[in-house]
């Protein structure tokens, strides 16, 4: 049975879900759920490095993953977690190092369908003219993200 999480982030509540064999799923809410009070065992370590991502301590994920997904969408989910911290991709390139370039359409909707907020990076993917496109989670998350990791330099008052 697949045991649940919620946590607070900066961004809302995430949900966790997962079980011995790892995790399943983390979204982010945009319902008003209330905290955890008790995280169970198999979720804890999700919980430690994602508040580490946040408090700017952890730059990549070390979990067992176990998403629910065809082949090709595993593919690409695994192509996400190749992306750098703070770097982004454009789905074209995705494409191309997927091995099709005439798969934008198909990586695009994998990449929407991604189970894994933050985990696998989808945030990291952007328009091939730069723009920030389509987000599950809101554009506003995703510029927030990415911001996040790779925030603006700070400019010398002197």
């Amino acid at each position: 049975m697949k045991e649940k999480a919620f946590i607070k982030t900066p961004l809302g509540i995430a949900k966790i879900t997962g079980d011995e064999n790892g995790i399943s799923s983390v979204s982010i809410l945009d319902t008003e759920e209330k905290e955890s009070d008790v995280i169970p065992e198999h979720l804890q370590d999700c919980v430690y490095q994602l508040q580490e991502y946040f408090d700017g301590k952890r730059q990549s994920f070390s979990l067992t993953l176990n998403p629910e997904g065809t082949d090709f969408q595993k593919r690409v989910w695994q192509a996400l977690t190749e992306i750098p911290f703070g770097k982004t991709t454009s789905y074209l390139q995705l494409s191309k190092k997927l091995g099709d370039v005439k798969a934008i359409r198909a990586v695009a909707s994998a990449n929407g369908k991604n189970p894994f907020w933050i985990i696998v990076p989808c945030h990291r993917v952007i328009g091939a003219d730069g723009s920030l496109t389509g987000y599950a989670g809101g554009l506003w998350r995703k510029k927030w993200l990415l911001e996040h990791e790779n925030p603006p330099a700070q400019q010398s008052l002197f």
